[in-house]
């Protein structure tokens, strides 16, 4: 038999949520660009490639740039609204229950839809109140919010869900306990958590606790972010690789899918676009071989520590 000929549905996965009946594509699209100026162009790119599943943020800036491209795609027919998952999240400085339905809406107005499809807490830590992505005191550190707790953020979620403005809520660069206090008190519990995960960081034991939970993991920084060492250099990664003829990137890609993991991408460019949608899976040895063989742990974002995004660069 052909492979050719074989169509594999890896990248047509969907996982469904545990509230707001609606289903996550497993394959998603990051769209936090160092250069704002390419997010219209990339976005279009990935949705004319097959993306459905879009991934956004206050604290991206760009927010209007996607909308532009979902809104032009949508215009063209070539799908419906429905057929789109979109997820974008409340910012530090947005926490204070009064500034999370103006923020939701400002997100909403920005992206020209009329709800989302999952809103996330993007770090579990409030930030002063204020416009000021980055609020820092003389001597540069951030300055902290103490008058409000994570429960009551989300708190004011739940009523977001409650009012039908956005599908499914979640959590984003969180650690498990963090996670299970939330779980415990929820009374709409997290439908998605989303952290940074790769073959150096499986995050098994958080997956374990969210598939208990009916909770979904999205990966960010599913290939390493590029940084060192490098995932995508991995021997067992680049073995596989060759067995399977696909990239690296692909290998690492499909054992995300098949370990019950949507991921998000993210790249400006075409081929890159094209390349991280063609998946297919892996045999079970495969799988097996990333679990049991690669041994290397590198955590390559520092966020879960600080609520304060950045990839840390590492000395060779």
């Amino acid at each position: 038999m052909s492979y050719e000929a074989f169509h594999d549905e890896l990248r047509e996965t969907k996982f469904a949520l545990n509230h707001g009946s609606v289903a996550m594509p497993a394959v998603g699209f990051g769209t936090l660009f160092r250069d704002l100026s390419v997010t219209t162009q990339a976005v279009t790119h990935a949705l004319e490639t097959g993306f459905r599943h879009f991934d956004c943020a206050e604290r991206y800036r760009n927010e209007e740039g996607v909308g532009v491209a979902i809104k032009a795609f949508l215009d063209t027919g070539k799908a419906r609204r429905e057929d789109l998952f979109i997820t974008t999240k409340l910012w530090n400085t947005n926490h204070r229950p009064e500034r999370v339905l103006p923020a939701f809406e400002a997100s909403c107005r920005r992206l020209q839809v009329d709800y989302i499809d999952c809103y996330l807490i993007h770090t579990p830590f409030a930030f002063q109140p204020g416009d000021d992505q980055d609020p820092r005191d003389i001597y540069g550190h951030i300055i902290y919010d103490g008058g409000v707790t994570l429960i009551e953020t989300w708190q004011a979620l739940e009523r977001l869900v409650d009012e039908g403005r956005c599908k499914t809520i979640g959590l984003s660069d969180i650690t498990l306990p963090a996670l299970q206090k939330i779980v415990e008190v929820a009374r709409i519990k997290p439908a998605v958590v989303q952290v940074e995960a790769h073959p150096y960081l499986p995050e098994w034991e958080l997956l374990e606790f969210c598939k208990q939970h009916g909770i979904i993991v999205l990966a960010f920084a599913p290939l390493g972010h590029g940084m060192e060492p490098a995932v995508l250099e991995d021997p067992v990664i680049t073995g596989i690789a060759k067995h399977v003829h696909k990239t690296p990137a692909q290998v690492a890609l499909a054992w995300s899918v098949q370990r019950g993991v949507a991921f998000l991408t993210t790249s400006a460019t075409l081929s890159h676009i094209q390349e991280n949608f063609d998946l297919s899976t892996l045999p079970h040895r495969a799988m097996r071989e990333i679990q049991d063989d690669i041994t290397t742990r590198v955590r390559f974002n520092s966020v879960v520590e600080t609520g304060v995004p950045g990839f840390i660069p590492r000395q060779k």
